[in-house]
C-alpha cells in the first residue's frame, strides 16, 4: 500500500519541523522594520553628529527618541541573529554547528544589552 503513495506525499510527513517559515517571516519583517528604524537613526545621527554631550542627552530625554532607538537596537540585533543563524546552519557542519550557534546567540544578546544600556543611560542621565 505504501507503494501507491507519491514521493511528495511521503516527503510531506518527514523533514523540516515547520519552523522555517517562521524564521523566513521574522527575517523579512525585521528587515522591513530596519528600513524605517535605521532611517530614523541615520537622521538622528546626522542631526547630532557635531553636537556636544549635553545636546545629545537632551535629545535622548525625548521619550520618542529613546523608544525609537531602543526599537532599532532590538530589531537590528534580532535580524543580525537570524542572519547569523542562517549562515551557520548553511555552512557549519558537524560538531562546530552547536557551539557556533550558542556563541552567535550570546554575541547578539551582548550587543543588544550593551546598546540598550547606553540608550537608557543617555535617556535617564548619569
Amino acid at each position: 500500500m505504501a507503494k501507491m503513495r507519491t514521493d511528495l506525499s511521503r516527503a510531506r510527513g518527514t523533514g523540516a519541523t515547520g519552523t522555517g517559515t517562521d524564521h523566513f517571516w521574522q527575517q523579512r519583517l525585521t528587515g522591513i522594520a530596519n528600513v524605517v528604524l535605521l532611517t530614523s537613526f541615520v537622521i538622528l545621527l546626522v542631526h547630532l553628529h557635531d553636537k556636544d554631550y549635553a545636546t545629545v542627552r537632551a535629545a535622548f530625554h525625548n521619550p520618542l527618541v529613546g523608544i525609537v532607538m531602543a526599537l532599532t537596537i532590538v530589531s537590528a540585533t534580532v535580524h543580525m541573529r537570524l542572519g547569523m543563524q542562517t549562515i551557520i546552519e548553511d555552512y557549519a557542519h558537524g560538531h562546530t554547528r552547536l557551539p557556533m550557534q550558542i556563541l552567535s546567540n550570546f554575541f547578539a544578546i551582548v550587543v543588544a544589552v550593551a546598546s540598550l544600556f547606553a540608550i537608557l543611560k543617555l535617556s535617564f542621565g548619569a
